[in-house]
C-alpha cells in the first residue's frame, strides 16, 4: 500500500483509538516511557464500559453500570502506573438459594472454612461435595498461579503453557475437554454442579458440552484472576479505575480528546493516518503506530479490510437501587451476607442446560438465570450519606442464557418479558417481593434499568452487545497467531488493545499494556 497521502496537521509517537480502560493503559505506559500519544474518544466522556454513573434522575448513587467486579486486573499494571485505585474483597463468595423437599434452603461459599463445609452438609446431606470442591478449586488455583503472571508476559505457545502448569490432569479438564464432563465426574448434587458451571458462562451463550470449547476458555478466564481467582469490588466503582488511568495518562504528557471519533485508518506498515470527526468538523492525525481500543469488527471497518465473523452478545443486565435488602426464604442466612457475594439465581445445572436449549431454540427462557451482588455491602461511598444513613443499597443482576437475537423483533417488550421473568426467579426466594424494596426517583420511577445485548450495542458500540468483543482466546499462540504479544493486525504498525486482543476480556489492562509494550519493542 502507498504512504498515506494529504496534509497532516499533527504526528505522535502513538495513536489510541478508544477511550476505554485499555486505551488509557496503553496511553499511561507509553506516554510514561517518554513517547507522543494523542487518544482519540467518540463519546463525551472516557472509560468505555468501565464507568460510574447516577442511572436515576435525582438521585445520589454512583452504580458501575455496564462492568462492575475486578479480577483480571495485574497488580503490577496499577503499581507501575501509580494508579490512586484500589479493591475491597467480598466476605462471601456465592449464595445459592435453592428449595428442597418443599424447604426453602441454600448453598453458602465463604465466611470461613467450617462454614462453607457446614453449608454443603446442609444441603448435600454429607461432606462428599465439599471435598471434591476443595479438590476441584484446589486444581484451578494451581493452574491460575501458574497462568495468570504470562498474561502480561509475551504470548507463550501452547506446549509452553501446558509445560508450565505441569498437571496433565488439569490441562486435560480446562483445555481439552468440554467442562460438563469434568463437573458431570466430580460433583453430583445439580446445585453445585450448576455454581460451578455459572463461571463459565458469564457473557458466553453456550452449553455446558459445548464442542467449541467456549466455555472453558470463557471459566478459565474467570478462575486465574489475581492467581487466586478472587472477584473484588473496585472502591468507588469502576469508574474510579478509568478515572485513575485517565489522570496517571495525562500526568505523564498523554493527550486524551472526547467527542473525536476515528472514521478512518490508511496505513503502508511505517506510518499512519487516522482520520477523525467530531463537532468542529474533520481532521487527520498521523503517527508511527495506531492502537485500537476497539472491536475486531471496528478494526476492519476503520482498516477497509475484511470484517471477522458477527459476534452476539448473551446477557441481560440490570441495574437496581433498594431501599432495603429484601428479607429471604431461607432464614438460615443474614441477607446482608447472600447478596454480598454472587447470589445465584435458577442456575442449577438442569436449569442452565434448559434455559440454553430454550434461547437456542428462539424462544426467552422460562426461568431465566442469572446472578445478583451488592456493591454497597462492600462499597458504601457509592452511595450519597443520606442513602446510606437510611439504608438503600444497589443490586447488580447479570443475567444468562440471553442472546441478541431474541431481541432483535420487538425489542423493549422482550426486553420487559425477561426482565419480568427474571424477577420472578428471585422473588420465588424471598420473603417479600422485590419491587417493594425498590426506590424511586425524583419523577416517582422505580430505579431500575435493564441493558440487552442490542442496547450495549447501540450504547457502547459493542458488536451484538458481546462484552468481551468476540469470544475469548486461549491464552496461547495458535499457529497464526497475532504476534509477540497477541495484538497484532494484518497491518505492522496498527494494534489491536481492546477486548478482542488474544487475552483480552475482561476488566484487565492485559491489551492495553501488551500493546503499549509491543509498540516500545518496535521503537528500540
Amino acid at each position: 500500500m502507498p504512504a498515506p497521502q494529504g496534509h497532516t496537521a499533527e504526528h505522535y509517537d502513538a495513536v489510541i483509538v478508544g477511550g476505554g480502560h485499555n486505551g488509557l493503559v496503553a496511553a499511561a505506559y507509553l506516554a510514561r516511557a517518554g513517547r507522543s500519544v494523542l487518544l482519540l474518544e467518540r463519546l463525551n466522556h472516557i472509560g468505555g464500559a468501565a464507568v460510574s454513573t447516577r442511572p436515576f434522575a435525582g438521585v445520589d448513587a454512583r452504580l458501575s453500570r455496564y462492568s462492575y467486579l475486578v479480577s483480571l486486573l495485574p497488580p503490577k499494571i496499577v503499581q507501575e502506573l501509580g494508579l490512586r485505585f484500589r479493591t475491597r474483597p467480598r466476605t462471601i463468595s456465592s449464595y445459592t438459594p435453592v428449595t428442597r423437599a418443599g424447604r426453602p434452603t441454600g448453598l453458602l461459599v465463604g465466611g470461613g472454612e467450617r462454614r462453607t463445609r457446614e453449608s454443603f452438609a446442609r444441603l448435600t446431606g454429607s461432606d462428599r461435595e465439599y471435598e471434591a470442591w476443595q479438590r476441584f478449586y484446589g486444581m484451578t488455583g494451581h493452574v491460575a498461579r501458574r497462568v495468570f503472571p504470562t498474561l502480561t508476559e509475551p504470548l507463550p505457545t501452547r506446549a509452553e503453557l501446558r509445560r508450565r502448569i505441569d498437571d496433565e490432569t488439569a490441562w486435560r479438564v480446562l483445555f481439552e475437554e468440554p467442562l460438563g464432563t469434568a463437573v458431570e465426574e466430580r460433583f453430583a448434587d445439580d446445585t453445585v454442579r450448576g455454581v460451578v458451571l455459572t463461571d463459565a458462562l458469564i457473557g458466553t451463550f453456550a452449553d455446558a458440552h459445548d464442542p467449541s470449547l467456549a466455555q472453558n476458555r470463557c471459566f478459565l478466564y474467570h478462575v486465574i484472576g489475581g492467581g487466586t481467582g478472587a472477584w473484588d469490588v473496585p472502591v468507588g466503582g469502576m469508574g474510579a479505575l478509568t478515572d485513575a488511568l485517565a489522570a496517571a495518562a495525562r500526568e505523564a504528557g498523554a493527550v486524551l480528546r472526547t467527542g473525536r471519533e476515528a472514521v478512518r485508518i490508511e496505513t503502508d506498515g511505517r506510518c499512519a493516518e487516522v482520520t477523525h470527526r467530531g463537532a468542529e468538523g474533520e481532521a487527520t492525525v498521523s503517527a508511527r503506530h495506531v492502537l485500537v481500543n476497539a472491536s475486531p469488527e471496528e478494526l476492519a471497518r476503520l482498516t477497509g479490510d475484511t470484517p471477522p465473523a458477527p459476534a452476539e452478545g448473551a446477557q441481560l443486565k440490570v441495574n437496581m437501587l433498594l431501599t432495603r435488602l429484601p428479607r429471604l426464604r431461607d432464614t438460615a442466612v443474614d441477607p446482608r451476607e447472600a447478596f454480598a457475594g454472587t447470589f445465584h439465581i435458577a442456575e442449577g445445572y438442569e436449569q442452565l442446560a434448559t434455559a440454553h436449549a430454550q434461547a437456542a431454540a428462539g424462544t426467552l427462557p422460562t426461568a431465566p438465570p442469572s446472578e445478583i451482588y451488592c456493591h454497597s455491602l462492600t462499597d458504601p461511598s457509592i452511595l450519597g450519606p443520606a442513602l446510606a444513613e437510611r439504608g438503600h443499597h444497589t443490586l447488580t443482576l447479570f443475567g444468562l442464557h440471553a442472546p441478541a437475537r431474541l431481541f432483535t423483533a420487538d425489542h423493549d417488550a422482550r426486553r420487559e418479558a425477561l426482565l419480568e421473568a427474571t424477577l420472578a426467579q428471585l422473588d420465588a426466594h424471598l420473603a417479600e417481593p422485590l419491587g417493594d424494596c425498590l426506590a424511586t426517583d425524583a419523577e416517582g420511577r422505580p430505579c431500575i434499568e435493564a441493558r440487552t445485548p442490542l442496547d450495549l450495542e447501540r450504547d457502547l458500540r459493542l458488536p451484538g452487545g458481546h462484552i468481551f468483543h468476540r469470544g475469548l482466546s486461549w491464552p496461547y499462540a495458535e499457529e497464526e497467531g497475532p504476534g509477540r504479544w497477541g495484538v497484532a493486525t494484518a497491518h505492522p504498525n496498527v494494534l489491536l488493545c481492546g477486548a478482542g486482543a488474544v487475552r483480552g476480556g475482561g476488566v484487565s489492562g492485559v491489551p492495553g499494556h501488551n500493546a503499549a509494550r509491543a509498540v516500545l519493542e518496535d521503537l528500540l
